[in-house]
């Protein structure tokens, strides 16, 4: 397996395009439980350029009905990219002062469940902004969120 570089400029461009809008390439899952994690993964996605197609545990796109339950869940994303030894993707917990623009935010529930995933588009001082679906957000201010817990995932690169 060989490395792949993290092309943070690529997932942010993707996220500038297509943070207001769909990409018509992908299934908008806004109906059907969200469509924030469908909306990070084609970012990472953008910039990774290698899926994983292993069943169930892998994290991958083919149409709205063949995809992995991480491409488009906030929980089983969280598990693939912390624990990916394989192709495409992996990243690492680490504290909001290690973020940088293409890295992720996931917010947690009271009940410890990942239900929201974001993108950082920008960091200024000690204020994250991000960029989602569902509700469609566009250098947002992260503190403009309510939520239990984040999760700062800082993404180290890829596989392939």
């Amino acid at each position: 397996m060989r490395e792949i570089p993290y092309d943070r400029e690529a997932a942010l461009a993707y996220a500038d395009r297509w943070a207001l809008d769909r990409n018509p390439a992908y299934l908008d899952f806004s109906n059907l439980g969200g469509d924030c994690t469908n909306f990070i993964s084609q970012c990472l996605f953008a910039g990774i350029g290698v899926m994983n197609y292993t069943p169930d545990t892998g994290w991958y796109y083919l149409n709205g009905n063949r995809k992995a339950p991480a491409w488009t869940a906030a929980r089983y994303l969280h598990k693939f990219l912390l624990y990916n030894q394989d192709v495409g993707p992996y990243a690492q917990e680490r504290g909001p002062e290690e973020m940088a623009p293409g890295d992720l935010v996931q917010l947690m529930n009271q009940s410890g469940v990942f239900y929201h995933s974001l993108l950082i588009m920008r960091i200024v001082g000690d204020q994250i902004y991000i960029a989602t679906h569902t509700l469609d957000a566009y250098m947002r201010p992260l503190s403009s969120y309510h939520y239990y817990k984040a999760s700062f995932m800082k993404v180290m690169g890829g596989r392939a």
